[in-house]
C-alpha cells in the first residue's frame, strides 16, 4: 500500500519513459540519502515501489516524497521498506497555488516566522524555500 498519492502530471521531470525510471528515482533519493539502506527502486505503471532499511520513519518519509514529486509518478509503495516506528507527529500537505512556506508555517505552527522547520523537514525534497510549486507534497512535523 502507498504511503501517499501524487498527482503524476506534475512534479520534477526526471526520466523520459518507465525503463529509465528505477535508475532515475534511485539516483536521486541516493544524491540526498536521507537514511535507507539496501535501497531498490522499481517502477510499473506510474507506482514506485520502494524496499530497503530506513534508519528512521522520517528517513522513509523524505524517501517517499522524494520518489512521489517527480512526474509520472502516482503512488509509492513501501511495503518493502523496514522502518522503525514515526517519534514525531507529521502531517502531510500539498502545496496550492499562492503558497508560501510563511503561510503554511502560519497554518499549521502558528507562526509564520517557523518556516525554516518546514523547509528543514523537507530539505530533500525542496532545494529552495522560495522555489515550491503546487501539487508538490511536503511533511510537516507537529511536534
Amino acid at each position: 500500500m502507498g504511503l501517499l498519492d501524487f498527482a503524476s502530471n506534475l512534479g520534477k521531470k526526471l526520466f523520459g519513459n518507465e525503463d529509465e525510471a528505477p535508475t532515475k528515482i534511485k539516483s536521486l533519493i541516493e544524491e540526498d540519502n536521507p537514511g535507507i539502506e539496501g535501497l531498490d527502486v522499481a517502477v510499473k505503471d506510474g507506482v514506485v515501489s520502494l524496499s530497503g532499511t530506513a534508519e528512521s520513519a522520517e528517513a522513509l518519509e523524505k524517501a517517499v516524497l522524494m520518489a512521489g514529486n517527480v512526474q509520472g509518478v502516482s503512488e509509492v509503495n513501501i511495503d518493502g521498506v523496514q522502518a522503525p516506528a514515526a517519534q514525531q507527529k507529521v502531517e502531510y500537505y500539498e502545496i496550492q497555488s499562492g503558497d508560501t512556506l510563511s503561510a503554511i508555517a502560519k497554518k499549521y505552527l502558528g507562526n509564520a516566522m517557523d518556516y525554516p522547520k518546514i523547509f528543514e523537514a523537507n530539505r530533500e525534497v525542496i532545494k529552495d524555500p522560495d522555489l515550491i510549486y503546487p501539487g508538490q507534497k511536503i511533511r510537516i512535523p507537529l511536534s
